[in-house]
């Protein structure tokens, strides 16, 4: 895999970010975990 970016392997940036349950979760509250974060629209989707 090529990464031009030189992003992957980097740590992110601290985000908090509300849950299915409408809880806030950090990031870091994974820290040492691999994660993978997909952000989608929900405007016309089932979700």
């Amino acid at each position: 895999m090529s990464d031009e970016s030189g992003l992957i392997g980097t740590n992110a940036p601290e985000i908090t970010l509300k849950n299915q349950d409408g809880k806030d979760v950090k990031l870091s509250s994974f820290n040492g975990k691999n994660i993978l974060l997909v952000f989608y629209c929900m405007n016309n989707t089932p979700g």
